[in-house]
């Protein structure tokens, strides 16, 4: 043991409390210890490893006493070799880790070294997205909102610029949803079957001329995007506090004080006023009527009763459903003649139909956008107190949005029904309304999980403009009339369409015969 000694004085640095006892040594049979010289050589390699990296001596004795768990352990070794063997590998491999991973303990700390080498992979990747949010379910997996873009460029702008307060008071009206519902009012409009109409009833009066209808759709158009701008603005002003609760809307315009509160109810006042008068002058008192309940029905009734009750989804689904009944009462009043125009006669008789369906659609459509898109973030309505389907009640929340997706179909089905579309939107809507409805039936079969809400939310987003693309397209007698200006018609047809009046007619009977009379008296007898 003589020469044992030096090499077991110590194998740390001085004051290092890490040292290799030599009395665990001694406590081992001597019968089936190993040679004198060649413990010596083992021990000769560990000196010189240590030697080649001071820092090791304390991960050396800790793997060497976790491994042989004290005195007990060691008189429980048949070979003492063996095992100051397999810790000469063990202080050579942290050697290696040690001298790859020297930056990043200085960075991060001996313990989140320790952690990054004995994490597995596939559990360190879980850990990330779990720190970062990119779960299945949170709310960085939408893209940003125009609002939010909107509110970043002005807050990056100088302070006394225009373009600044211009962007932030454009954040207010919320522009992609102010367009999406210019969307669906311009396609009912287009959608109206005005020439149909005319058709039937030649005592109307003529079609529109081409200004005319511009004009119309310029103040339809101008006045529903102001008259939303108004809507969204009341809705940001009405709940700011608890907008900064969630994440998709903490980054709005009033959240971060780049506009005043007084500044957005000017302005909601003032595109309502303007929006509301524009469609009063351009189109018909009817229309306005909507626009005007529609803000009201937004902003005081919708807005309040998310902090109430789960039913704020329909009252948000009939508001989206206006729009497009003001389209189709905007193109009915244009062909309207004195004593027909009242309000009863644009909702309310045959002709309205088409419009309270196109309606249905925008309706049934919510509820698998919405209910999608709540399920995404639903952490986020929880946290600010909105009562919503997605968190109150999952199981309710996939069932109506696959109940609503399923009510597409004969609700396009009614279009080409009353002769609003031709054959060719049957074939659209289909599988339009199918996507929907598969991504809605995973949707409700995972109850939002593997990725269904994210695959039902962007479905209905391309669903709907498929749908009203499409009832343009195809609308009733639209091509008719294309081919007959590109190839005419024959004098056959011409003939089928002549109009004769039977009222017209008699009186010709009777004044020729009246005339015969006339022209030929009857002889007078003398």
């Amino acid at each position: 043991m003589i020469l044992l000694r030096p090499s077991l004085r110590r194998l740390g640095p001085p004051r290092d409390p890490s040292l290799v006892c030599s009395q665990c040594l001694l406590g081992v049979n001597r019968s089936q210890r190993p040679s004198a010289a060649r413990t010596f050589i083992s021990f000769s390699r560990l000196q010189s490893s240590i030697a080649d990296n001071p820092s090791a001596p304390s991960n050396l004795n800790k793997t060497y006493f976790s491994s042989n768990k004290g005195v007990d352990g060691l008189a429980k070794k048949n070979d003492l070799f063996s095992s100051l063997r397999s810790v000469n590998s063990s202080a050579q491999a942290n050697s290696t880790d040690l001298s790859s991973s020297s930056k990043n303990e200085t960075d991060a700390g001996p313990a989140a070294s320790e952690s990054s080498q004995t994490e597995l992979p596939h559990r360190r990747r879980k850990r990330l997205k779990e720190e970062t949010g990119h779960d299945n379910g949170s709310a960085t997996t939408l893209p940003p909102d125009a609002s939010s873009q909107l509110s970043s460029l002005s807050s990056a702008l100088p302070a006394t610029s225009l373009r600044r307060k211009m962007a932030a008071f454009f954040a207010l009206c919320k522009p992609r949803l102010s367009f999406l519902i210019l969307l669906t009012t311009t396609s009912a409009y287009g959608m109206y079957p005005i020439s149909s109409l005319l058709a039937l009833d030649p005592a109307m009066t003529p079609l529109p001329t081409l200004s005319t209808s511009t004009l119309t759709f310029l103040y339809l158009t101008t006045g529903t995007f102001l008259s939303c701008c108004s809507a969204n603005t009341l809705n940001m002003t009405l709940e700011p506090k608890y907008d900064a609760l969630m994440t998709r809307t903490r980054n709005r315009p009033l959240v971060r004080g780049l506009v005043s509160r007084r500044g957005a109810i000017l302005f909601a006042i003032a595109t309502a006023a303007s929006g509301l008068g524009l469609l009063y002058f351009g189109t018909n008192p009817t229309v306005t009527a909507l626009s005007a309940a529609n803000i009201c029905l937004y902003a005081f009734v919708y807005t309040p009763l998310k902090r109430i009750h789960v039913v704020n989804t329909w009252v948000g689904a009939i508001v989206g459903g206006i729009p497009p009944l003001m389209g189709w009462v905007a193109a009915s009043g244009q062909t309207a003649t004195t004593g027909h125009d009242t309000w009863r006669d644009m909702l309310f008789s045959e002709n309205s139909i088409g419009g309270w369906l196109l309606g249905g659609i925008l309706f049934a459509w919510q509820f698998p956008h919405f209910n999608a898109l709540s399920h995404l973030i639903r952490d986020d309505y929880r946290n600010a107190g909105y009562r919503m389907l997605c968190w109150v009640n999952p199981a309710m929340n996939a069932r109506v949005a696959l109940r609503y997706s399923v009510l597409m179909f004969p609700i396009s089905i009614g279009l080409w029904w009353v002769g609003v579309v031709g054959h060719g939107f049957l074939v659209g809507s289909t599988f339009a309304n199918g996507w929907l409805v598969k991504e809605a039936y995973h949707f409700w079969q995972h109850k939002g999980g593997n990725g269904s809400a994210r695959g039902l939310f962007w479905a209905s987003i391309w669903q709907l403009p498929i749908l009203l693309v499409g009832g343009l397209v195809t609308k009733k007698g639209l091509w008719d009339g294309v081919w007959k200006n590109a190839f005419g018609t024959s004098e056959e047809e011409d003939d089928d369409y002549v109009y004769y009046d039977e009222e017209e007619g008699d009186e010709a009977v009777n004044q020729s015969s009246s005339s015969t009379q006339v022209s030929h008296p009857k002889p007078s007898t003398a």
